[in-house]
């Protein structure tokens, strides 16, 4: 954790420069030091069916969610999300001016009991800086 997850309209595939997003996420919250970096994955979820508002415009959206772990006090999440939410709206910017676009973000915190993890990755990364 923490998972990265953007769920983008078909017609902003292109411009939408998601592995440049992930890049930024990635950097932000491997360098927030809440987070482990083994941990950190991101995925974009490309709608093909959707709708927006009236229908009658060439509106898109992203909706991203940041799903974390359980542990960590509401300042620290809040302070994460907040830093988050500002790469987000810096990274979408240009095309914001250009287009009707709606970004959204939520974090999401799993409960301790019921989230179930089986990762090798964090062991490879720190047996690559021993």
């Amino acid at each position: 954790m923490p998972h990265f997850i953007a769920e983008y309209t078909d017609n902003i595939e292109q411009q939408a420069d998601l592995p440049g997003l992930f890049e930024k996420v990635h950097t932000l919250l491997g360098d927030s030091g809440v987070f482990p970096l083994g941990g950190i994955r991101s995925r974009g979820v490309r709608l093909d069916t959707w709708r927006m508002a009236d229908g009658r415009h060439d509106y898109a959206f992203v909706h991203m969610t940041l799903k974390v772990g359980h542990g960590r006090d509401l300042a620290t999440r809040q302070k994460v999300a907040e830093k988050l939410f500002e790469v987000i709206t810096a990274h979408f910017a240009e095309l914001q001016a250009q287009r009707l676009l709606a970004l959204s973000f939520e974090m999401i915190e799993l409960h301790e009991q019921l989230n179930f993890k089986a990762n090798n990755v964090h062991a490879f990364l720190k047996a690559q800086t021993s």
